[in-house]
């Protein structure tokens, strides 16, 4: 294993957020490393092709940049060209794809070990920020043929799947919205939802669209129905009655939801609360229960993330590092 020179900061996660506190290092007469599992914004990398954001630019923007778009909401494009333009002008250092996978502390360093594509590596720090997102880990249903070949997670882009019958997992945002988008692309698509309607938190405009949809015939729908497995061509359920079913399947969209790597944070000897593995941090720095490690971002809530997003975890780089 590769040991590296000592930094002062080590960031991990080069998504808003990392950029964010970042530059609130910067600030601060502090040059951190920023190391990413993927790409620059890979949280953003992920969302689906095209896609634009609910919210508007300025509520994005980072280091006081000023974000610019054609419309009156960005697109996932137009924000990835504007996180890449924010770390070419401030001059961030982001080694991408290089993932954290431990951290330990002796004394007054933490040693941190990285992965990457020519094996692991180690580099000392006197400060850790976790700005890991919960956008990396998607919640698996822990059934047989799950991760097949023709089974995605992340939704990329409807075009890809037209004449296609596809099978999308979920009943929340991201798969009503995919479901919709496949359907308008011409895909042949079917819901499989656990619950017996969609819920409330849907968005109030996409949700009587699908209902819509269902009840014309033009999306199928087996609500109430439970995956029992996947195998090729074909996703095998348990329906409302409880009669198994074969759905045949081109290609399979499990948009299950996503979490925060909590195993990496107990890993670092982080305390978790067992009921919603919300980190013991403090409010006023959030720094953890390990000295010298912090916590920023949506990451900070646990399973309950629904309250933090871009619009104000980019300000959470302002409270570890006050310049003093």
């Amino acid at each position: 294993m590769q040991k590296n020179h000592f930094e002062d900061t080590i960031i991990a996660g080069g998504g808003p957020i990392g950029l964010a506190c970042a530059i609130s290092a910067r600030r601060c007469g502090i040059d951190p490393l920023i190391v990413e599992a993927g790409a620059i914004a890979d949280s953003i990398v992920r969302y689906p092709i095209g896609m634009g954001f609910f919210t508007t630019p300025e509520l994005l923007e980072i280091g006081g940049h000023p974000f610019v778009c054609a419309g009156q909401k960005p697109t996932r494009e137009e924000a990835l060209k504007y996180y890449r333009g924010v770390v070419r002008t401030d001059a961030l250092r982001v080694r991408s794809y290089t993932k954290l996978v431990n951290a330990q502390r002796s004394g007054d360093v933490i040693t941190c070990t990285l992965a990457t594509s020519s094996g692991d590596v180690t580099i000392d720090c006197k400060r850790l920020i976790l700005a890991t997102g919960y956008f990396g880990e998607a919640n698996m249903m822990d059934v047989p043929g799950e991760s097949l070949p023709f089974v995605a997670h992340y939704f990329d882009e409807a075009h890809r799947s037209s004449g296609l019958d596809v099978v999308v997992i979920g009943g929340r945002n991201s798969a009503v919205e995919a479901a919709l988008e496949l359907f308008r692309a011409g895909a042949h698509v079917t819901v499989v939802y656990r619950g017996t309607s969609f819920p409330q938190s849907v968005k109030y405009w996409v949700k009587p669209d699908i209902e819509n949809r269902i009840a014309a015939g033009e999306i199928s729908a087996r609500l109430g129905a439970t995956v029992l497995r996947i195998e090729p061509g074909v996703v095998i359920v348990s329906n409302a009655n409880g009669v198994e079913e074969s759905l045949h399947a081109d290609r399979v969209y499990a948009l299950t939801g996503f979490r925060a790597d909590f195993a990496l944070f107990r890993r670092l000897g982080i305390e978790l609360d067992p009921d919603t593995e919300r980190a013991s941090v403090n409010p006023d720095t959030l720094e953890t229960n390990v000295p010298g490690i912090y916590m920023a971002g949506s990451i900070v809530a646990g399973r309950f993330t629904s309250g933090i997003f871009i619009e104000n975890g980019r300000f959470d780089g302002d409270k570890i590092f006050r310049c003093q």
